[in-house]
């Protein structure tokens, strides 16, 4: 964009300031709690708690973790909002990382979390959606195999095509689907609490003993606990996107302690209601305890329940391409991603080749039968990742202790989390050392990407007259410049 002369720049400020290219503060408080809550419900608390059941072995103890788990989410969210508001820039763990340790580490996050982890989760959902959404057609036998990819990967383009529209949508979206899935566990709770009035109560009375037959010791439970804070992934994805929310110091933790809130009751109540009506061996052997309970329940309108669990679906895949595209964007601005990715819509003031390349790559994903056991491997890198940013807060407290701090926990907490993380990362690597060195072999090979395109600075002029002619192209293809940094 040209720029005024000095005569008349305060004349065009305003206008300057209206018109320029870059990503709007256009997230609400109410945005903020919809994009949280959107983003971690989505199919595990519908599908099957037996993940955390299996560890525990008696009702009681597995909703005791279910607590501890939320507990913990929100000691994790309590850090992040003084991050969040201290750092007040999109990435999140990227961004903190970067802050406090510099760029080599930041890429290997940024490497891990947006090659591999986020496509493949946002695939994993987008197959979730399609098994759901086509449920009531195929009730007594498993749906056609290339069906459920191809509406996986329609699912994917819908919300590609909604996400590089228009922001608003894609938040109204996020709103929508979230109502959807939150009517839809109330509808399980009341059930529930119907149940309970009826006098289905058994597995309340006795409620630590073991009811599975399931052999129980530190090794399940931690397992168990695994589960559970797996259903609670996703409470730190509106850090991801800081400079979207409208008056992020005070909306940001208010958004994360509401939603993280909100999560918690809804996920203790489901698992109440759900052992009203089936038992524990009942629970372990169902793949979708929630269609169990509707067909038990009820009757001819059972299939209400996967349309609610392909909702609630949908409203992730969403939320994860938002958070995630936004991810990319910031990693382009650092130059750490190609330098198309870094770049605004013209006309739409969405980062549009950001959403594009995140939805392909979730595609090809879509082709591999293995991407479970790949999500598997990564699964202490999410740990290992978050502790470290967790770190960055004890770290800035020592060589930044005047820093504007809007939120300043009790230095308590970050300690308590930091040590809860270092156990999840620490267990995988005694309880199961092949997945977590194929996990860090992954990690490693971070490492030459970003000694070859990132520390290699001078490299051929041949290799840089084709990068800038692929980024001119694309950039003249999608209609999109580089973002106009705010003042």
């Amino acid at each position: 964009m040209a720029h005024s002369g000095p005569g008349s720049e305060s004349s065009s400020n305003s206008t300057s300031t209206a018109a320029s290219v870059n990503l709007k503060p256009k997230l609400s408080l109410l945005n903020g709690v919809t994009m949280i809550v959107g983003s971690i419900i989505g199919s595990g608390i519908f599908i099957s708690p037996k993940g955390v059941l299996a560890g525990t072995g008696s009702v009681g103890l597995s909703l005791l973790v279910w607590v501890l788990c939320g507990l913990f989410s929100m000691v994790g969210a309590y850090c992040y909002s003084e991050l969040g508001t201290m750092i007040a820039r999109s990435g999140a763990d990227y961004a903190y990382i970067y802050e406090a340790f510099g760029p080599f580490l930041a890429f290997i996050r940024l490497w891990v979390e947006c090659m591999i982890v986020r496509p493949c989760t946002q695939a994993i959902v987008a197959l979730t959606f399609a098994y759901y959404i086509i449920e009531p057609l195929f009730p007594d036998c498993e749906q056609p195999d290339a069906a459920v990819r191809l509406l996986a990967a329609i699912c994917i383009c819908v919300l590609m095509f909604i996400n590089c529209a228009d922001v608003k949508w894609a938040t109204r979206v996020q709103d929508v689907f979230t109502y959807a899935k939150v009517l839809a566990l109330l509808l399980i709770i009341l059930t529930g609490f119907a149940q309970l009035g009826l006098g289905h109560h058994k597995y309340f009375t006795n409620s630590f003993e073991n009811s599975t037959g399931l052999d129980v010791n530190v090794g399940t439970v931690s397992l168990a606990f695994y589960s559970g804070l797996f259903a609670y992934n996703g409470w730190n994805y509106l850090n991801y996107v800081t400079e979207e929310i409208k008056d992020p110091k005070k909306n940001l933790p208010r958004a994360i302690w509401i939603s993280c809130i909100i999560v918690m009751i809804v996920y203790i109540l489901a698992n109440v209601a759900y052992f009203t009506t089936a038992t524990p061996a009942e629970i372990l052997k169902s793949p979708a305890i929630a269609v169990t309970f509707a067909k038990r329940l009820y009757g001819i309108m059972w299939w209400t329940i996967p349309i609610f669990v392909s909702l609630s679906t949908f409203g992730s895949v969403n939320g994860i391409l938002f958070t995630t595209s936004r991810l990319f964007f910031v990693g382009a601005r650092e130059g750490h991603m190609p330098q198309l990715f870094g770049m605004v819509s013209i006309k739409r003031l969405t980062p549009a080749p950001a959403v594009i390349f995140m939805s392909l790559m979730s595609m090809v994903y879509l082709t591999s039968t293995d991407i479970y056991s790949l999500i598997n491997y990564m699964g202490f890198v999410n740990w290992l990742s978050i502790g470290l940013s967790v770190v960055v807060l004890l770290y800035f407290r020592k060589i930044r202790p005047n820093a504007n701090r809007p939120i300043k926990v009790a230095i308590v907490w970050p300690v308590i989390y930091t040590l809860g993380s270092l156990f999840l990362v620490v267990v995988p690597l005694y309880a199961s050392p092949v997945e977590t060195g194929l996990g860090c072999l992954i990690i490693a090979s971070g490492i030459p990407v970003y000694i070859i395109f990132i520390y290699w600075k001078k490299k051929p002029q041949e290799i840089d007259n084709f990068l800038k002619g692929f980024t001119t192209f694309f950039q003249k293809l999608l209609l999109v410049m580089k973002e106009e940094r705010r003042e």
